[in-house]
């Protein structure tokens, strides 16, 4: 039998043919007939399996088609496709001639219908790395324990009330503050920015989530905007991003400070959780608790040594009595001594200055005493004769006694006694003190030393 499937397109066979023959056949007409076409429908029934290949159905209203997505082709993807998405898949018709089955081996994917988006979301994100905006070395850590959480989402949001419950059962000790804004439609981007930027400058929160449910890449081209990535950047606050589902990739991922799967894997992230920080609390009083009992212990030792060695305490009392009465005997016997000791002395003492003392008559003393009175008057009377010259020439020099005679005496303005007419000018005002009260007066006429007796007036 000869079988010429180029040059014709009918099989005569005389023979009967094998399957794998016949299979064989089958997929060279087809993979000669379809060398790569584009073919768009549903996923359904993906199984990744061990090997890393992809297998899948694609479908419509009316048809389906088994595929296949070899490991070396689906590791070019960085994104993971799942059951119900449109694709828009570039493949090799195939047939299986183990199986016998008709199927498509797939080349590349994109989701249907948004392979414009795409291509701009890949641009966007290959020229902010290259700005270096996604760098790790700019992230900023998470604080450690954060006693305020702000959260930017949509107040109807499903993402908010994920978050709500998961901080209140794992982190009730922290509060919220939520900054309602958009997080679809036209503007959304912009007014996402615009809240970011309010929350930085506000700074009344120690971290803040980004977050929303999952979509579409149209629903979810907000958090692609190069406006919301800087402003994640620019954000003097750490930043978590939690956008989707675990699949659902962003740029606002890329520049977040830690990029968390979902809206609630942002929020565990974001505050540890009580339980486990009790139980490090614990783990930590574990040692002092340990020393602590170990420093009881060894106290209540000391305490019973203590209490053991004065278990007689009036055995201690006794003994210092016993030797304050032996101290006190000494004494008394030392003080005794010491006493007839200078007794003794004091007498012999006395009995020398007995034995020594002169004999004078008794007329001697009554002589001696008439001379010291004698010379007493004398010295008396000479002091009160000096003393009476001493007054009469203090009473000269006094200025009171002089000015009792009829003199009186000028005063300048300071006080000082004025002696000489060249000090004064016209127009001075003087102080003229006489013996009983005083005048003020006015020189107007001065006269030099040379002019006579001082006639005129001041």
């Amino acid at each position: 039998m000869a079988l010429d499937f180029e040059g014709s397109d009918r099989i005569t066979a005389r023979d009967p043919l094998t399957v794998s023959a016949l299979n064989r056949a089958v997929a060279g007409l087809l993979e000669r007939s379809f060398p790569l076409v584009r073919v768009s429908g549903e996923i359904a029934n993906l199984t990744r399996a061990a090997s890393g290949h992809w297998y899948f159905v694609l479908k419509d209203d009316q048809a389906q088609v088994r595929c296949v997505m070899f490991r070396g082709r689906n590791q070019m993807l960085d994104w993971a496709p799942r059951d119900g998405d449109d694709l828009e898949l570039s493949a090799v018709v195939s047939f299986y001639e183990a199986r016998g089955e008709f199927q498509l081996v797939v080349e590349s994917m994109r989701r249907s219908g948004q392979g414009r988006l795409f291509e701009e979301f890949m641009r966007l994100k290959a020229r902010l790395a290259a700005e270096g905006l996604f760098d790790h070395a700019a992230k900023r850590l998470l604080p450690a324990l954060p006693r305020c959480i702000g959260v930017v989402t949509s107040m109807q949001a499903a993402a908010l009330r994920d978050v709500l419950t998961c901080l209140a059962r794992r982190a009730p000790y922290a509060s919220v503050i939520v900054y309602p804004v958009p997080v679809q439609g036209a503007g959304a981007g912009q007014r996402i920015a615009a809240m970011l930027q309010v929350v930085s400058l506000r700074a009344e929160v120690d971290v803040v989530l980004l977050v929303r449910g999952g979509g579409s890449i149209e629903d979810l081209w907000a958090f692609n905007e190069e406006a919301v990535a800087r402003a994640i950047r620019a954000s003097r606050l750490p930043v978590v991003v939690g956008i989707g589902h675990e699949s659902d990739i962003t740029i606002a991922d890329f520049a977040a400070d830690v990029r968390a799967a979902t809206p609630t894997a942002a929020a565990e992230l974001a505050a540890p959780s009580r339980d486990a920080l009790l139980a490090e609390v614990d783990s930590r009083l574990q040692p002092l608790k340990r020393g602590l009992v170990h420093h009881l212990h060894r106290a209540s030792q000391r305490l019973d040594y203590a209490q053991r060695a004065i278990a007689t305490p009036r055995a201690p009392l006794a003994a210092l009595d016993a030797r304050l009465a032996a101290l006190r005997a000494r004494a008394q016997s030392a003080a005794q001594q010491a006493a007839g000791h200078w007794r003794l002395r004091l007498g012999r003492r006395r009995e020398e200055m007995l034995r020594l003392r002169p004999v004078t008559p008794r007329a001697i003393p009554a002589e001696r005493f008439a001379r010291l009175a004698s010379l007493t008057v004398e010295r008396r009377h000479a002091a009160a004769t000096r003393l009476a010259g001493l007054a009469a020439r203090l009473g000269a020099l006094d200025p009171h006694a002089v000015l009792q005679r009829g003199y009186a005496m000028a005063l300048d303005a300071d006080g000082r006694t004025v002696t000489d007419a060249a000090r004064l000018r016209i127009g001075a005002g003087l102080t003229v003190r006489f013996s009983r009260g005083s005048a003020g007066v006015e020189v107007h006429t001065l006269w030099p030393e040379d002019a006579g007796d001082g006639q005129g007036g001041a």
